[in-house]
């Protein structure tokens, strides 16, 4: 009775593989696919199946699209540069990008001499290539490319190209920045020489393709907590970083280098720039920057002349005060110099004048004589 239970599972068995085998191979293929994609598919706390951030409206009532480079030397963006090599399970976001790319998980777009980004399909980039023309260290067996981590230039990407879309959404009467496109810079030279260095911008990546994994890449959020961590999808979509603009899009297509004289020049610009969203901004929530200017300018110059007048109200009865107190001292002076007067005059006795007869001094011109009465 066994054999016979063994001989029919093993028929069954046999059975069951050969309507496996007999499965078409595009079935199979997609079969070995929807594996795959489980495998790869981020499991535990950072599991999102979508980007953290809102997207943008095809039909955006007002939207101002810039070109902000993010310098990883300041030390709000150096989250996005270190560790320059894999450590303790972490990595800075070109180690992650240039892994993603060596598994096609995303795709690459070339940096086209006019800097403006191009993702139609006669513009993608593949890995290898890149590493060809950057001169990257690797090994390939077949169709199969292997990179040591060492060997990826995470230490030289010191920068990255952003584009930032600026928009109103009239749905839900709100503005909101979005980083639309993503490109690592990579600045090679002589730098411990006196050399500046050379900037390669080295390709462009759809931010809404890498949003999805950028979930999983974990940054340290403060230099003094180091529990505390973030996504680098919620450092773009939160706006953490700092980039300094470089191009506003317009219709010449002109950097701001082009028409900029000077480095105060450029900086003149981008702080234009700046005060030309913030102003959008107010004027559409009632808050027009012009206005409150004005009448802050109102208010200033009235407290200045209220407080002129109040100075001078002061100054006039500080004078009004000090002139009172001189006449009361005068008065209180001459009263007593006249009551000292009339005590001394009171005083002092009546002076009597008396005459004296004046004596003759016996003398008389020519012959003169006197005559002396005689008493009888």
């Amino acid at each position: 009775m066994k054999k016979i239970f063994a001989l029919v599972l093993l028929l069954c068995a046999t059975a069951y593989a050969d309507v496996a085998q007999a499965q078409p191979p595009r079935r199979r293929a997609e079969q070995q696919a929807r594996q795959e994609q489980q495998l790869n598919a981020p499991q535990g706390s950072a599991y999102r199946e979508f980007p953290t951030a809102q997207t943008m409206p095809a039909d955006a009532a007002w939207r101002r699209d810039l070109y902000r480079t993010i310098d990883l030397s300041k030390e709000q963006n150096a989250v996005l540069y270190y560790p320059t090599t894999p450590q303790d399970g972490r990595e800075n976001l070109f180690t992650y990008l240039f892994k993603l790319l060596l598994r096609k998980q995303i795709k690459a777009y070339d940096y086209k001499l006019d800097g403006n980004e191009d993702f139609s399909a006669k513009n993608e980039v593949t890995a290898k290539q890149l590493m060809d023309r950057y001169h990257i260290f690797y090994e390939s067996k077949g169709d199969k490319v292997r990179v040591n981590d060492a060997d990826i230039p995470s230490d030289e990407v010191k920068a990255y190209f952003v584009k930032e879309s600026t928009y109103y959404d009239q749905h839900t009467a709100t503005f909101r920045s979005q980083v639309t496109a993503l490109c690592p810079v990579l600045k090679r030279g002589d730098a411990d020489f006196g050399g500046e260095l050379a900037q390669y911008p080295m390709f462009w990546v759809k931010m809404s393709d890498i949003a999805p994994y950028l979930g999983k890449l974990m940054l340290m959020g403060s230099s003094l907590n180091n529990a505390a961590m973030m996504s680098a999808d919620d450092f773009f979509t939160m706006k953490c970083y700092k980039g300094d603009i470089y191009k506003a899009v317009n219709l010449q297509d002109r950097l701001l280098s082009n028409y900029c004289t000077d480095d105060s020049a450029v900086i003149r610009e981008q702080k234009r720039i700046e005060k030309q969203l913030v102003d959008v901004q107010e004027h559409v929530y009632g808050r027009d920057s012009a206005y409150y200017a004005k009448l802050r300018a109102d208010s200033l110059a009235q407290a200045a002349a209220d407080s002129l007048a109040a100075a001078g109200k002061a100054s006039r009865t500080s004078r009004r005060t000090s002139t009172s107190r001189r006449t009361s001292s005068t008065r209180r002076t001459s009263t007593t110099k006249v009551s000292s007067g009339s005590s001394t005059k009171q005083s002092k006795p009546a002076k009597t004048k008396s005459r004296q007869p004046k004596a003759s001094t016996g003398k008389s011109s020519g012959g003169g004589y006197s005559v002396r009465r005689q008493r009888h």
